[in-house]
């Protein structure tokens, strides 16, 4: 689903400009423009302000403090997704083996 600034801005109580300064700002915070430079929401980026506004107005962080909070949850994200990948990967390989053994009856 895409949202409209305006609401997103409902959504969110967050007012367009402070929106506009958010993406200079965070640079993971980018919505799409349409040929008229509207711009066009996507949930996890709806998701982000979301966040992003409980840092600053609930946790009083400051936007570069937030921002930065962000980029660390996000690289702690990826880092996690990775280990589940090679989690995933073992497993598979030593589901092969089983199999193999099993057939092979050793």
């Amino acid at each position: 689903m895409q949202y409209s600034i305006g609401e997103v801005e409902e959504l969110t109580g967050i007012k367009a400009h402070v929106l506009r300064y958010w993406e200079e700002v965070v640079p993971s915070l980018s919505p799409m423009k349409d040929i008229g430079g509207r711009r066009s929401y996507t949930l996890r980026e709806l998701e982000m302000i979301m966040r992003l506004k409980h840092l600053i107005v609930d946790k009083k962080f400051t936007i570069e403090g937030a921002r930065d909070q962000i980029i660390s949850e996000s690289d702690l994200i990826n880092q996690h997704a990775n280990l589940l990948m090679q989690f995933n990967d073992m497993r598979a390989e030593l589901s092969d083996l089983y199999f193999y053994a099993k057939k092979n009856h050793l």
